[in-house]
């Protein structure tokens, strides 16, 4: 130590004496050195200060360093579920190019390569962000009392049990819900409290009392597993997307009984006619926005919905700058279009038979007396008939063209009975609905209907109509048909009621009705209709609707969703491809999810 000390305190042309020639001075030595490493000495030439113009090259080019790929995505809760190359260094991922080995979807159809948007490119510094969320958190009163209570039980369940049977115990915590004032914990202990209270609710309450969600699938296939198997394992209740996020289309399972069933982006591509309707394509659908804007170039007409100019307006052939919040009455204006001149005025034999086969248009509804008018009942089922086979209260009727009252598979009394298996379907056999009653009826009674826009209240005002009538089973009947005929306004001589006397009458729900009321030239919404039908009509249901957060995020979105859905089914748009309507959530329907 004492020989290494006295070496650290020797001068630097004491320590280098050895290596120099016989009397040869440090200066000289350093002097000649510079012309290997040039810059500006200092005085005594022991320091050399340079400018190095390539030293931010090499920081770029170490910038771009790494040890291995790996593949991953990004759980950005955008459902694009896009592939992602990532680059890793010391661990650490240092940036991110697009994944280009998606297989091909053929042909007749863009690749759905290259995937990614900006926010997928800088994902790497949200990762890193001294913002994010890495540990457990709970709100102090409730660690507080958990420690409290783990310090007197040996058991964690009735360490748990204690907290929670305690009425003043659990108000203390409680109360603090909504306010803030987490602390930090520790895994083992976050974790040791929910398993507690999973138990102690599975003992007292039973296992149909633990409720939960996992991430969507579309933000991780393997998160939403986890959580999923987990509840099923223990006999939990499994909420759906609905139940948990609170902002998805509720029409659809009030229309069609599922979660959005709708088709991947891919399939805008083979649309004649796109409506896009409340979504920003190219931000919220940003990896697949591309099926959009190349399908215009072999043909495909766009149109665009928004009160704004944005990013995807540029490239609507037509943009209808409706309102906020005003989207359903122009559609039921597009609707009452649609009604009268592919319905009333002539007929579409494509059209007809969709409606028969695949909605409730030809059902009977009952209506009975209010007044001096009538109301909408419920279905007519076998039931009423005198029909006493299973489930036959939820068997609804129609009528065939001989006037006879028949009961068509697919309805809910063959859906969940053990004589209804095999037989829950949609074929009518050898079965004929009459659409309408008109032509066949009995007699005709006037209806009175809701409307919204007007009235002494917010819960709006009544509107009087007419519709066919007959006795069937004796019940008066008409069908679900005639009642959308009027509520959409569309006259047929002889009705009685309130009736536009066309287009331009101010009456709900006609085209000039709509224009006072979103902004939307009366013309154009009357053109757009007629467009959207006649492609559906010549391309078989070839027009679609794209919708987005835009109409869904409103108290009123199932009411406006039913206004665009009855324009898919009207046009026998649904289930077919480049038809019906595609959702800002349904990005879960890719490729792997076939897997899954």
């Amino acid at each position: 130590m004492a020989s290494g000390e006295n070496q650290a305190s020797r001068q630097p042309s004491e320590l280098l004496a050895p290596l120099l020639p016989h009397g040869e001075p440090l200066e000289k030595l350093l002097r000649s050195a510079q012309s290997l490493f040039p810059g500006t000495p200092s005085a005594d030439f022991r320091e050399l200060h340079r400018a190095d113009p390539r030293r931010a090259e090499r920081f770029y080019r170490d910038r771009w360093h790494h040890d291995k790929v790996v593949r991953s995505t990004h759980g950005v809760n955008c459902t694009g579920s896009c592939s992602w190359k990532v680059y890793v260094k010391d661990g650490i991922i240092t940036w991110e190019t697009q994944q280009t080995d998606y297989p091909s979807t053929g042909p007749d159809s863009p690749e759905y390569e290259p995937r990614g948007c900006p926010r997928g490119a800088s994902f790497s510094w949200y990762t890193y962000s001294p913002s994010r969320v890495r540990y457990p958190y709970i709100r102090r009163p409730l660690l507080e009392l958990w420690r409290e209570a783990r310090a007197r039980h040996t058991d964690p369940v009735d360490a748990w049990a204690s907290i929670v049977e305690d009425e003043a115990r659990a108000r203390r915590y409680k109360s603090y819900r909504g306010k803030g004032g987490f602390v930090r914990a520790h895994w083992a202990e976050v974790l040791e409290i929910i398993a507690a209270a999973h138990v102690h609710t599975i003992e007292k309450y039973g296992p149909d009392r633990i409720v939960g969600f996992s991430p969507i699938p579309a933000m991780s296939q393997v998160s939403y597993a986890a959580g999923t198997r987990f509840l099923s394992l223990i006999g939990g209740t499994i909420l759906s997307f609905y139940d948990w996020y609170a902002d998805m289309p509720i029409a659809s399972p009030q229309v069609f009984g599922d979660q959005t069933d709708v088709p991947e982006s891919g399939d805008w591509w083979n649309a004649g006619y796109l409506i896009i309707w409340g979504t920003n394509l190219p931000i919220t659908r940003t990896p697949d926005a591309h099926f959009m804007t190349e399908a215009r170039y072999r043909g495909q007409k766009v149109v665009v919905v928004s009160p704004d100019y944005s990013d995807h307006t540029k490239f609507a052939d037509d943009w209808l700058a409706a309102a906020p919040g005003t989207d359903g009455a122009l559609a039921m204006a597009m609707g009452h279009v649609i009604l009268s001149e592919f319905y009333r005025d002539r007929r579409v034999p494509y059209f007809e038979e969709y409606v028969k086969t695949y909605t409730d248009a030809p059902f009977l509804v009952t209506l009975r007396p209010h007044g001096d008018d009538y109301l909408p009942g419920k279905f007519l089922t076998a039931s009423d008939l005198g029909d006493a086979s299973e489930a036959a209260a939820f068997k609804t009727v129609v009528v065939d063209r001989e006037g006879n009252p028949r009961i068509p598979n697919g309805s809910l009394g063959f859906r969940w009975t053990e004589s209804g298996r095999g037989r829950w379907n949609l074929d009518l056999g050898n079965i004929d609905p009459l659409l309408t009653l008109y032509g066949s009826h009995e007699t005709t009674v006037r209806v009175a209907l809701p409307r919204f826009d007007v009235g002494p209240t917010e819960g709006g005002g009544v509107i009087r109509r007419g519709v066919p009538a007959r006795r069937v089973g004796g019940h008066l009947v008409t069908t679900v048909f005639d009642l959308l005929l009027a509520q959409y306004a569309v006259h047929r001589d002889g009705l009685p009621g309130e009736w536009p006397a066309g287009y331009d009458d101010d009456q709900p729900y006609t085209p000039a009705w709509q224009e006072r009321i979103t902004g939307v030239p009366a013309a154009a919404a009357v053109r757009v209709a007629r467009e959207f039908a006649r492609n559906a009509e010549l391309s078989r249901g070839r027009s679609m609707i794209c919708m987005g957060a835009g109409t869904n995020h409103w108290y009123h979105s199932d009411q406006i969703y039913r206004t665009f859905l009855t324009l898919t089914m009207l046009c026998g748009c649904q289930g077919v491809n480049g038809g019906g309507w595609a959702h800002y959530v349904g990005q879960e329907k890719v490729r792997p999810l076939t897997g899954w």
